[in-house]
């Protein structure tokens, strides 16, 4: 939704990010693989390839606070996507928002946002 409003480095960091975080729990899901191709298309990176990179290491190029709300609102999307967050997902979640310095408060209005429009997004239309 937002992935365009990052600078380049940091489009790149967040596909670490998000590959990161999808192949956290041992496997990408089937919720979690289109969502990760969606990311590429709209930050333009289909032909980029994975680093592996830390964190750690990819959390540091994220400086801006305009930038760390996008990384969070887009994580916990991803994370959200299969219906059902993982132990190591929270762990790295908790880091994230820590690093971040985001505050309980802040990250539950992030979280409760995401799981509503995901709500949305599934209910069903008026025939």
């Amino acid at each position: 939704m937002f992935l365009t409003k990052l600078q380049q480095e940091e489009k790149e960091a967040f596909l670490e990010l998000a590959y990161l975080m999808a192949a956290i729990d041992g496997n990408l899901s089937v919720f979690e693989n289109p969502v990760i191709s969606k990311y590429q298309k709209e930050m333009d990176l289909e032909d980029y390839q994975i680093k592996g990179l830390a964190i750690e290491d990819i959390l540091k190029v994220f400086k801006e606070e305009r930038s760390k709300h996008i990384v969070l609102t887009e994580i916990l999307r991803l994370v959200y996507s299969d219906g059902i967050v993982h132990e190591n997902e929270q762990e790295s979640i908790n880091l994230i928002k820590e690093h971040f310095g985001f505050d309980a408060d802040k990250y539950a209005t992030f979280k409760d946002w995401i799981v509503g429009i995901k709500e949305l997004a599934n209910y069903p239309e008026h025939e």
